[in-house]
């Protein structure tokens, strides 16, 4: 499995059988971003955690573009629907098996609403278990009791959370989340996109080596083997 970053918290996962998983895609708008090609970028399936047009702002180009099958709550998708784009599948909270994997679909605390500013449903974050390695993208989130459910659904191998605090947990919550869902390597996102969400990356690739993990904090356009 491949992990590749495409700024704030936009990103692809690979499977061996070559699908390729987007999350949350967002990078036109990004300022990071200018390096990045959104008309390149492939997908069999985009995930979408929330609302937010940091979230979604590529979402129906890259769909269009690509025929992906966007999974997200009913309320994206049906927005989706709306926008002329019918290849969707529709969660809450609950699970599903994709022909790639099982997709849990659980909580996130944040608030969610569309570019046009209508009600984007309940934020969220995706277990995946693709039989290759399991990954826990948590979107956007604070940290939440919730999470101590996680690893009830499943053995999780790598997480992918926020670190950039104002918006979102910082990278202190987030070790502490790594606690709560029993992982201790974790790929940061979420962070230096906007002047809120500037962190000091050394202190916190720091504070989780102190508790003996792995905070991986990618550069743009950067791929990491899972």
């Amino acid at each position: 499995m491949e992990f590749k970053f495409y700024g704030h918290a936009c990103f692809s996962v690979t499977l061996a059988d070559g699908k390729v998983l987007l999350f949350d895609p967002f990078i036109t708008g990004n300022p990071l971003a200018g390096s990045v090609d959104a008309d390149a970028i492939r997908a069999d399936y985009i995930l979408v955690s929330h609302g937010h047009g940091d979230h979604t702002g590529d979402l129906m180009a890259i769909a269009k573009r690509t025929g992906a099958l966007v999974i997200s709550n009913a309320e994206i998708t049906d927005w989706v629907k709306e926008e002329g784009y019918e290849n969707v599948h529709p969660m809450n909270f609950g699970s599903r098996q994709f022909d790639f994997g099982m997709v849990h679909y659980v909580p996130a605390t944040h608030s969610s609403s569309l570019p046009d500013g209508s009600y984007g449903g309940n934020p969220g974050g995706f277990i995946v278990e693709t039989g290759e390695k399991t990954f826990y993208y948590t979107g956007d989130t604070s940290l939440t009791m919730e999470m101590q459910l996680v690893p009830y659904y499943a053995r999780v191998d790598v997480a992918i959370m926020p670190v950039g605090g104002n918006f979102t947990m910082d990278y202190k919550q987030a070790v502490i989340a790594s606690d709560f869902i029993k992982c201790n390597k974790v790929i940061g996102v979420h962070f230096d996109t906007f002047g809120y969400i500037v962190i000091d990356q050394k202190a916190a690739v720091q504070a989780f080596k102190e508790k003996n993990k792995e905070l991986i904090l990618p550069e743009i356009g950067q791929s990491i083997l899972l």
